[in-house]
């Protein structure tokens, strides 16, 4: 049998609001309702941000906090990871909630270029969160915007500074970064196999209209894929999507055409070299 695909629902992000699209969750009840439905559509990761009342970004550790323990409540045994990205703070308010220690943890290791300004991480601070995410038996997702954040990621790994193998997810697709190239897909691919092994679990984003295109990609190459309102807002040119689980199940759909199963939440969290969940 074909190895399982995990599913990575990204809910929320810090960027899409209600006026895009009404299906974007933001209270911390909306969150939990839409990863119910994305859990129970197939997804076994769930990628968190948290909002203040007026739909900004917020990195506030009690938000995140009652996130986590509605999630924990409502979708048991799901892996969750939360962002420390830098639209939702800056500095090491960044890293404020790992000491929930959540089961995972976005862990971007270079800047690079967004849309309308640079996507800053400095070394000092990326060694910082680093650190934090040891401490507090978090495993990193390592976002690779560019080929340097890979080899960082090897650096990193050699130095002692992420425990096990990496998990490295290729973003593709924002405006002023690394576009949706298959030449240089395929490239991270060989390099993350000649870097960590031929049986390392990775992942791949798509943004916007290239979200589909690399679910397929990653899932037809052997990753794991990742989907959600916060990277993509539409079905299709035309449509909306109605909810994160319609963007859960049209990976799932990829993954029949693959003859991949989904990912149980068991069978993420061994692939992946995570802690069981709850017994059932």
């Amino acid at each position: 049998m074909n190895q399982p695909c995990i599913i990575c629902v990204a809910i929320t992000g810090s960027l899409p609001r209600k006026e895009n699209n009404p299906a974007v969750p933001v209270t911390i009840s909306e969150q939990i309702e839409s990863t119910h439905e994305a859990f129970e559509a197939g997804a076994s990761i769930v990628h968190a941000h948290v909002r203040n009342a007026d739909e900004s970004p917020s990195s506030d550790p009690d938000k995140f906090a009652a996130l986590r323990e509605g999630l924990k409540k409502h979708c048991p045994g799901m892996i969750i990871q939360f962002s420390t990205g830098g639209r939702s703070g800056a500095g090491k308010s960044r890293g404020g909630m790992l000491p929930l220690a959540p089961d995972m943890a976005s862990l971007s290791v270079g800047s690079n270029n967004f849309p309308t300004r640079v996507y800053e991480n400095p070394p000092d601070l990326v060694d910082w969160l680093a650190a934090e995410m040891m401490t507090y038996g978090v495993k990193p997702e390592i976002e690779a915007f560019d080929l340097s954040h890979i080899l960082r990621a090897a650096q990193m790994h050699a130095a002692g500074q992420i425990r096990d193998t990496p998990y490295v997810q290729f973003v593709m697709g924002v405006k002023n970064a690394m576009p949706a190239d298959r030449h240089v897909f395929d490239y991270y691919v060989g390099t993350v196999r000649r870097l960590f092994g031929d049986n390392t679990p990775w992942c791949a984003a798509g943004i916007g209209a290239h979200q589909k295109v690399l679910n397929e990609w990653s899932v037809s190459a052997g990753g794991h894929a990742r989907t959600g309102l916060e990277d993509n807002i539409r079905l299709d040119r035309d449509r909306l999507a109605p909810s994160n689980a319609a963007l859960v199940r049209v990976v799932s759909d990829i993954c029949e055409k693959h003859e991949r199963p989904v990912a149980t939440w068991q069978q993420a969290r061994q692939i992946l070299g995570l802690p069981d969940g709850p017994a059932l």
